[in-house]
């Protein structure tokens, strides 16, 4: 009988729990590749929303403090800006019991094609907004979220702001995840001085660049610009921008490969109480075996094999199901169920699948070596008085 038939002939002598340790093996092998996927994730999400040619400026302090809006035009005599368009947050509530349940912003309509012209607005809906004082771009995610469509009429009672705007949908960003609501600045400053205030700030400025090797030197140029004044600027690329919205996520991020370390931690301590288990029951095949010639190093050998080989095989069905499942969720999020989108972005790579199967050999070894080298040492003629 060959080496190969003998291990899989006793890996297969009690074949409830060869199944039931390796099922826990798999299991946890799938889990840390699914864990594995969260960084490179997080990064395909990022690359997704932002491109490398526009830089977002606002305040030092902190997006919740105000620039002027004399900013605007310095930053558009500046060289290199193709375009840029101010964002304000209006604070607008659809239903007062949901709050404010999508992101609505004052826009500068003239310049808004091309300072996202990724964003795919077809040119009419873009002209027709631009004429429109109470037009509105909306995205798809909300359009689709409320039911609405281009031509509807939308309310919006102000928070920040004491007064409440009606829109006519006249565009749509063609994104079914984009939550975007945009409607013309001049119609909230109009309504604005007709309560009584004063609207001479925004919230953040969007710079479109010719070149995107000018974006970090843009970006310093501002902030140069701006640095003596009484509000202070903070630029940045899009990517750093949408960023700072995931910081948070970075901390969760740690914790869950801290988690994918200890169930590698865990999963080795169950394979070794497996083959410890295994081995105890065996002492007497093994001294058998020794006093029929085998040497110390046969047996370990023999014994390290069978656990190697049933995690290996384990990890390998754990790794490719988890590559398996990370693949049809990328093909039902680009046909069947766009929804699924963002879990498209965590995809177990050839080096996930490489390094999932790498674990399971280690956790093979590991947990087959002690158990291995007790059996391997005990004196052949101790264990033949005590299995006899």
């Amino acid at each position: 009988m060959s080496w190969s038939a003998f291990l899989w002939r006793n890996l297969s002598r009690n074949k409830v729990r060869s199944l039931l340790t390796g099922g826990a093996i798999a299991l946890a092998i799938a889990l840390v590749c699914f864990l594995a996927t969260m960084p490179d994730g997080m990064n395909r999400i990022l690359e997704q929303v932002a491109t490398n040619t526009r830089v977002v400026v606002h305040n030092e302090a902190g997006l919740v403090y105000p620039l002027p809006y004399a900013y605007m035009q310095k930053v558009r005599a500046m060289p290199g800006v193709v375009a840029v368009t101010s964002w304000t947050w209006f604070g607008g509530v659809f239903k007062e019991e949901d709050g404010i349940s999508f992101p609505n912003f004052a826009v500068e309509p003239d310049a808004v094609g091309e300072t996202w012209p990724d964003y795919g607005i077809p040119k009419d809906q873009l002209e027709e907004f631009k004429h429109r004082r109470d037009g509105a771009i909306v995205g798809g995610g909300t359009l689709k979220k409320y039911g609405w469509k281009v031509g509807d009429q939308v309310t919006l009672k102000g928070t920040v702001f004491p007064v409440d705007l009606t829109f006519k949908i006249v565009g749509t960003i063609p994104n079914e995840r984009a939550p975007h609501f945009w409607f013309q600045r001049e119609y909230l400053e109009q309504a604005v001085k007709a309560a009584g205030g004063t609207f001479d700030f925004l919230g953040t400025i969007w710079v479109r660049v010719d070149d995107p090797s000018r974006l970090d030197p843009l970006a310093r140029q501002i902030d140069e610009t701006f640095h003596n004044s009484d509000a202070q600027t903070s630029s940045e690329n899009e990517k750093s921008y949408f960023k700072n919205f995931f910081g948070a996520l970075e901390g969760l991020v740690f914790l869950i490969m801290l988690v994918t370390a200890l169930v590698a931690v865990c999963i080795v301590f169950i394979a070794a109480n497996t083959a410890s288990m295994t081995v105890r029951e065996r002492m007497r095949e093994i001294a058998i075996l020794k006093a029929m010639g085998f040497s110390r190093r046969s047996v370990f050998g023999m014994l390290v094999a069978e656990a190697t080989l049933l995690a290996t095989l384990a990890g390998a069905v754990g790794a490719f199901t988890s590559l398996g499942l990370t693949r049809l969720v990328r093909y039902a999020s680009g046909s069947w169920n766009p929804t699924m989108g963002p879990l498209a972005s965590f995809i177990v790579s050839n080096t996930i699948l490489v390094e999932g199967l790498f674990l399971a050999f280690f956790i093979g070894m590991v947990s087959g070596i002690v158990p291995s080298y007790g059996a391997a040492r005990r004196n052949v003629v101790q264990t033949l008085r005590e299995v006899f």
